[in-house]
Parts: structure tokens; sequence; C-alpha cells
């Protein structure tokens, strides 16, 4: 029985740890992030892929950071034939990817050259495509730039955010990942190395980049929010104010008015000025201390007319 080390952080690991335990292969250890506090109440929460590990009391391991921690050197000690990774969260060092038979394989959320880095999905779908999908490669010191042992792609429709791109992405990865795996063991792929030429980066979203810049058109920003939801959220300022967008999409109109002006309103949207002369439909917002709410909710609660004269920054 091929014995494997799976390392991964949030939702999108779990159906492919889950997929690992029901399968022929022996998961020998599951390594995770810390614990972290979360929400308001700062709540000490444990990642996704912990709560999926504890099930099948597995060893579960949570190193701050593995780089010349204990745990590297017990994972070494376990002789595995196998480390596989999918949205783990570090760095991991050359003697750890090395010491497996098969060495380290990763399960990364983009068609590889495209969107090497830590957030492939946001900007997938930020930077308007109309696909993406899944790419399975040797992993090596050099970020994402291992040589590719599969790949599948997948639409990205109109609607889907970052959330419903992860939900796919993740059972495409999993199936992805046990198709290969046999064939990985019998050595019958032949890697494909990646073209440097047709390199993009996807690092994580500043806080910067989660602004809206009204002089972009009202496609352009209708993705960006499609692209940060349901986090880390666009926002824009309204009165000085973080205003969250949370639903928003382009419309056919056009205004001479310049961007960040709202050029009029109904009792379920609110029609913006962007670039080009533009116009952004927005459904749903939420204000500085409070919940996200409808535009209808919005309207109830805030002097438009004013609102209409001060405009988003």
């Amino acid at each position: 029985m091929k014995r494997i080390i799976f390392m991964g952080t949030p939702e999108f690991s779990v159906p492919i740890l889950e997929a690992l335990f029901e399968s022929e292969y022996e998961v020998v250890a599951v390594v995770t992030q810390p614990d972290r506090p979360v929400g308001r109440k700062r709540v000490l929460t444990p990642p996704p892929i912990k709560e999926a590990a504890l099930k099948h009391q597995v060893p579960i391991y949570q190193p701050e950071k593995i780089s010349g921690s204990k745990e590297l050197e017990e994972l070494i000690a376990l002789e595995a034939d196998l480390l596989i990774t999918a949205a783990y969260g570090q760095f991991l060092p050359t003697k750890l990817l090395n010491a497996p038979k098969h060495r380290a394989i990763n399960v990364h959320a983009s068609l590889l050259p495209k969107y090497r880095g830590g957030a492939p999905v946001h900007y997938a779908i930020i930077e308007g495509e109309k696909e993406t999908g899944v790419s399975i490669m040797y992993m090596e010191k050099k970020m994402d730039a291992g040589a590719v042992l599969a790949q599948r792609s997948i639409p990205i429709e109109e609607d889907d955010d970052v959330q419903s791109m992860f939900d796919k992405l993740s059972l495409l990865g999993r199936d992805l990942l046990m198709e290969v795996l046999p064939k990985l063991f019998a050595e019958e792929i032949t890697p494909v190395e990646q073209d440097e030429s047709k390199v993009t980066f996807s690092p994580n979203i500043s806080r910067e980049e989660e602004r809206i810049d009204w002089d972009q058109t009202a496609e352009q920003i209708a993705n960006k929010v499609r692209g940060m939801r349901p986090w880390p959220v666009a926002h824009a300022l309204l009165d000085g104010e973080r205003c969250k967008i949370w639903q928003a999409k382009k419309t056919d109109k056009e205004t001479t008015l310049s961007p960040g002006s709202i050029v009029e309103w109904d009792k379920k949207s609110l029609f913006v000025a962007c670039g080009n002369g533009t116009v952004l439909k927005i459904t749903e917002l939420q204000q500085a201390g409070k919940k996200k709410m409808s535009i209808n909710n919005f309207l109830n609660g805030n002097d438009i007319e004013a609102i209409k004269r001060i405009g988003f920054d």
C-alpha cells in the first residue's frame, strides 16, 4: 500500500483528502496551518482540513513554519511514497520535497503556467477569463514552476464567483488526482515542462487591490466584484467610509457623468458611472458597521439625494 502525506488547509482541500481516505492508499499524516482566531469574537478555530482529518484518526501536524521545525524531521522519518499538497499555504523546504520516493505533487487551481501563486481563482475571474482549471504538477523550490503531470479545464460562467469556482475546482482536482495517482506510481506519465514565456502570477490580494477604481469599465469592475466575493470583498468609499460591493453587473447604459457618480436608481438597483461612459448596476452592498443589504434597504436608510451629490470615491 502506497503511503501518502497530505498537506492542505481550506475547504478546497477537503474533498481531495476525503477521496484519499476512501482510496487504496494510506494517508500516514496530514499537515495543515495552526488553528486561528476567527470572527469578531476571535474564536480559535481549526482549519477545515484538520476537522476532516480528525474523523479518520490520522496524525495531524500544525507547525507555524515547517522549515526548521521538529515536525519536518518527523515527516521525513515517515518514509512516505508521495507528498500531496492542495492549498497548504506555506513554502516547503527542498529537503521535504525530495524525501518521498515519488517526490511531491501539488493540486493547483489554474491552468499553469497561467496564474502561479496564492490567488489563482481570484485573478482568473478578475481578469475576465472564460475558463480556468486544475493542474497537477511536481513541486519545486520555485513557486508553482514544476513540470505538469495533468490538467483539466472548466468554464467560468457569468455568475460564478470565487466560492462557486472553488467548489467546482475542488471536485475537479479531486477527480483528476485520483486518475493521476495510479499512473504516477506505475511511472506511466511523462511530465511536461511549463512554458516560461507564458507565465503569469496571482499573488495574494492586497488591501489596496480590494478598492474599486471607478475609472475602469463597468465590465472590469463587475469582474472584480465577482473575483473578490465572498472574500476579501471589493469596496469603494462612500462619504469617506468603506462600502463593500457584494453584487454588481455591467449594463448597456451609457453616461457622460464622471466615474463614481450616481446615474440613477430604482428599488432594486443603484446605477453608477464607470470608465469610458459605461454604467454598473449594484444590487447588494454593505456600509461600514452594517450588514449587507439590498438596494431597497439602502435607500430606506439613506438620503439618496445626498448620496447622489457625494457619489463613490
